[in-house]
């Protein structure tokens, strides 16, 4: 017995061809821009993760309904007394909150320092991008405000 196919499967005894389609990341840019057509502006790839590591570095634990451990909680440093932590913490904590809640980037150096005369904590991130592999550098500075 014979199968017959359509013209779409074309001829199945040749070599099949597979394709992999690179998955494109977005999100929408938070400054809100509009364009002349009214929509928003998005941001793709590399600057979506980007502004995704800055916004989960800047969550403060217990602000995600249902995930208290999301965020990086940075804030927290701010009202704290210089002897009670030091850097390494901070990069532990950075490092833990990427690994854990942001699937699209690999954490892979953190610099952080702490400014006590100044009360404010400037972090920077280097990640890459898992589906481009392409390096991008995230900077979150925090001052305390009297």
């Amino acid at each position: 017995m014979a199968k017959a196919f359509s013209i779409e499967d074309g001829n199945l005894q040749s070599q099949i061809s597979v394709s992999v389609q690179r998955s494109q990341y977005s999100d929408i840019d938070l400054m809100f821009t509009p364009k002349p057509s009214g929509d928003i502006y998005k941001k793709l790839d590399a600057a979506a993760v980007k502004q995704s590591v800055k916004n989960l570095l800047l969550t403060n634990f217990y602000e995600k309904p249902f995930e208290p451990n999301y965020g990086g909680n940075l804030n927290a440093f701010l009202f704290a007394l210089d002897a009670e932590f030091n850097e390494s913490e901070i990069k532990r904590r950075v490092f833990n909150a990427i690994e854990n809640y942001e699937p699209r980037a690999r954490a892979l150096a953190c610099d952080a320092k702490i400014n006590g005369a100044n009360n404010s904590i400037s972090v920077s991130v280097l990640v890459r991008v898992v589906s481009t592999n392409e390096q991008v550098n995230v900077n979150v500075s925090l001052t305390r405000v009297r």
